[in-house]
């Protein structure tokens, strides 16, 4: 009977794939030895692989290629990072190695796009698309943007107020976009997304505020889908509704020429995930071209904005089985190193999945458990009932130290999880390294921040020198 773990995920899973293979009993990840990092860093340990960057950025610009020159679509495609994802500069520096856009969220954002500016990391062709509900430092800092020459920046209108406030600071001509308050999937608890306009209302507000307003030019609709671009009824269905109102607008003026499909790609979350990349991007660039031919207007430039596709599949996190916990005749708890809450905070607040293996061990038997963090919450925890399915890893040993892995978690957990800052119980931030590839193909590692001290806590909390 086959009872070692490698036969258990070689009879559930195809394996090897492309990112994860072998090396005797070791896990392999982009051909990375995880347990060298292990000994050289010790855990918990957060890493982040820079060249999956480009290569999921290089990727999709040529899924978009292939679907244009199929369709032989004359629109150009324009990808952008939503740099809410993750606004970590060595993000950016690997982002922008690869002719892309920014698309931001919020005030402080700004100044991470003049930061970028003035490094040369992007430039004046470069594309800043401004969505979110925008506060008066996020406009005052969007108008800076423009007013100090930066013509590509589209702030996209999400209610009605904005546009009175930008044209308030902003001197001489800029360009805006409006993003369509589209309708969110009949689970949800409400109707309507609380972002941007709704599909009725956008053409009456260009008629009453932008037609004949010498100083502004309508250039974007923005479209975005809170599930993500997925193959669904209910996608297509509000894309078709989307392409009803760039139609109608475009009729009405002329300078309209792009279309923001936001809403990103998913990302694999486990070893059995399937997704057709280049069916989706060339099923969409087909259905724009079809609807604009039938209403005889140009098909529109492509924007996407890519920030969990972007970035996601750059990361993961490293942890050890302290200790075995047998609660009762049928639990067993590996209680890891660290805290569910604090290093991978989705897990807890949205039931997220991530790829989970075990980092050594592969040859010996396997146990079904679960997996507990070190805080005193009892949702510091991930289990089976969050996440679909039974958590098998080798057998516990003391004598045998077992190291787990957690992948593509590079989107949302530091931002979420407070980097530098606070977290439940005092659990410390862990140790972050990134592993790049110099030009011969050598890895390349270097810690970016050490693992939280007392002191760091400490002073946060006050009880730093000086005070009383």
């Amino acid at each position: 009977m086959n009872t070692r773990y490698f036969d258990l995920i070689d009879q559930t899973f195809y394996f090897p794939q492309e990112e994860f293979t072998l090396n005797k009993d070791h896990l392999l990840w982009h051909n990375i030895d995880l347990m060298k990092l292990v000994e050289q860093y010790g855990t918990p340990l957060k890493f982040t692989y820079l060249p999956q960057i480009s290569n999921n950025i290089r990727r999709a610009k040529d899924w978009f290629r292939a679907a244009r020159e199929k369709y032989n679509y004359e629109g150009e495609y324009y990808y952008c990072y939503c740099t809410k994802s993750s606004h970590f500069e060595y993000v950016m520096n690997e982002a922008f190695k690869n002719n892309i856009h920014i698309e931001t969220s919020s005030a402080f954002d700004i100044n991470i796009v003049e930061k970028l500016l003035e490094s040369g990391k992007i430039n004046n062709k470069t594309f800043v698309v401004c969505n979110g509900f925008k506060r008066d430092q996020y406009i005052t800092n969007i108008a800076r943007l423009i007013n100090n020459g930066h013509d590509n920046t589209i702030p996209v209108i999400d209610n009605y107020e904005e546009f009175d406030l930008l044209q308030d600071e902003i001197k001489g001509k800029f360009k805006v976009g409006i993003r369509i308050a589209a309708e969110e999937e009949p689970k949800f608890e409400f109707y309507t997304s609380r972002l941007g306009i709704g599909y009725r209302n956008i053409v009456p507000f260009y008629r009453k505020q932008i037609h004949d307003n010498p100083n502004v030019e309508l250039k974007m609709l923005h479209f975005f889908i809170n599930t993500g671009i997925r193959d669904t009824l209910y996608y297509w269905n509000e894309l078709s509704k989307c392409l009803k109102v760039y139609i109608s607008l475009k009729k009405e003026c002329p300078s309209l020429d792009s279309l923001n499909i936001g809403g990103g790609f998913p990302i694999k979350n486990s070893l059995h995930f399937e997704y057709d990349y280049q069916y989706m991007v060339s099923e969409i660039i087909n259905q724009i071209k079809i609807a604009c031919d039938e209403a005889d207007v140009e098909v529109p430039n492509i924007f996407t904005e890519f920030g969990s596709f972007t970035v996601g599949e750059s990361a993961g996190a490293i942890y050890e089985v302290l200790y075995q916990k047998q609660q009762n005749d049928r639990e067993k708890w590996n209680m890891i190193d660290s805290s569910f809450i604090t290093t991978l905070p989705d897990t807890w607040a949205i039931n997220k999945r991530f790829i989970m293996m075990a980092i050594n061990r592969w040859n010996d038997q396997y146990e079904r458990v679960l997996l507990g963090g070190l805080t005193c919450d009892s949702d510091d925890y991930y289990n089976s009932e969050q996440n679909l399915g039974a958590i098998y890893l080798p057998k516990y040993n003391k004598d045998k130290p077992l190291y787990i892995g957690f992948f593509n978690t590079g989107a949302y957990q530091e931002s979420i999880g407070g980097y530098g800052g606070l977290h439940h119980c005092l659990i410390p931030q862990p140790k972050h390294v990134l592993i790049d590839r110099d030009e011969n193909g050598f890895l390349a590692t270097e810690v970016f921040s050490e693992e939280q001290n007392a002191e760091d806590v400490l002073n946060i909390l006050g009880y730093g020198k000086g005070k009383k």
